[in-house]
């Protein structure tokens, strides 16, 4: 089955740390910029369907033993907001049931905004100039 190609956004309407929420074929997607790293999710928490765009961007809290904690992974996880339920930004594994519960992934990266205007046919040309990047997703 292929997929389609959907431009959603300027890389620059995205900033590092941000999301944006899209809806595409149907189906509502979180976009977050993970420092210039762009990744994209279903915006459903599984467990009873709360927007993970809305939800708070957290880090990984780690121990090597009581009392001694220290944060990891800062900004690369999303907490639902309305039961807290934790998931891997990069990967949409659940934090809280990494076994069994995950959000989908969809592929999200960037491409030239040169090569988003070419096509099979030939046409008079005229010099443009683009200077924009822009934020592709595969649906």
């Amino acid at each position: 089955m292929s997929k389609t190609r959907h431009v959603v956004a300027a890389v620059e309407e995205v900033p590092p740390g941000s999301r944006k929420r899209l809806s595409l074929e149907g189906r509502e997607i979180a976009l977050f910029n993970l420092a210039g790293e762009f990744f994209a999710l279903g915006d459903k928490c599984p467990h009873e369907s709360g927007s993970l765009c809305a939800g708070k961007i957290i880090g990984l809290a780690a121990a090597d033993e009581p009392g001694k904690y220290r944060l990891e992974r800062d900004g690369e996880f999303v907490k639902c907001p309305w039961h807290g339920w934790e998931f891997d930004i990069r990967t949409g594994q659940s934090w809280c049931d990494p076994a069994l519960t995950r959000v989908r992934v969809y592929e999200a990266h960037v491409e030239q905004g040169e090569t988003l205007v070419k096509g099979p046919f030939v046409a008079d040309t005229y010099p443009v100039s683009l200077e924009h990047n822009y934020i592709v997703i595969e649906v």
